[in-house]
């Protein structure tokens, strides 16, 4: 099983603009909600994570919580928003945002489509279909539907029209050489957190 946990609150993200590869860390509140990630994740024998400093912190906060060691994995970064990077959506041309949404393939210059991080999640999905204990893989929104659509057999894009929370928990399992979407958006860990 591949546990897919996004990381915890940022300012960038509680703000509503679009993080990409900017890396603030966690607020006060992220940290809170990266240690009750370690409560909701169950055991693992290894925790991966994208490299921003967002989810590096997460991680090590699951970590510490399951007894586990940290690995940073290239394919797990967000992505890459190029030019709209640190933008509210409200900053976004409308027309070009329903773009990106309708086409797998559409880039903003300078960034990454979703068929690209569609395709390096797959190759991390690959890598831990067959193991016998859970992987942990602390990621951000966009891998992580990635992960859901991938898991599911269907196109990158069907990924706007879910809505996955921060510090959430995804589960992705395999069967008979398949995967398959377990759970999505798992938050009860969080339920009495102030925000």
């Amino acid at each position: 099983m591949i546990v897919l946990a996004r990381h915890g609150q940022t300012a960038s993200n509680r703000d509503g603009r679009l993080q990409g590869h900017v890396d603030p860390p966690l607020t006060e509140h992220g940290r809170a909600q990266a240690r009750r990630l370690a409560g909701a994740v169950g055991a693992a024998a290894v925790v991966r994570t994208s490299p921003l400093l967002r989810a590096r912190e997460t991680a090590a906060a699951i970590a510490a919580g399951i007894g586990a060691t940290v690995e940073i994995d290239e394919r797990l970064i967000e992505v890459a928003y190029g030019e709209w990077e640190g933008l509210s959506l409200t900053e976004v041309p409308a027309e070009a945002w329903d773009q990106l949404k309708a086409d797998p393939d559409f880039r903003v210059p300078g960034g990454e489509s979703l068929t690209e991080v569609a395709t390096r999640v797959s190759d991390f999905m690959r890598e831990f279909a067959g193991a016998d204990l859970n992987v942990v893989a602390v990621s951000h929104v966009a891998p992580i539907k990635a992960a859901v659509t991938v898991a599911l057999g269907v196109s990158p894009e069907l990924g706007y029209r879910m809505r996955l929370d921060v510090a959430a928990v995804t589960r992705v399992g395999f069967r008979d050489g398949e995967s398959y979407l377990s759970t999505f958006n798992e938050t009860h860990h969080l339920v009495d957190l102030e925000l």
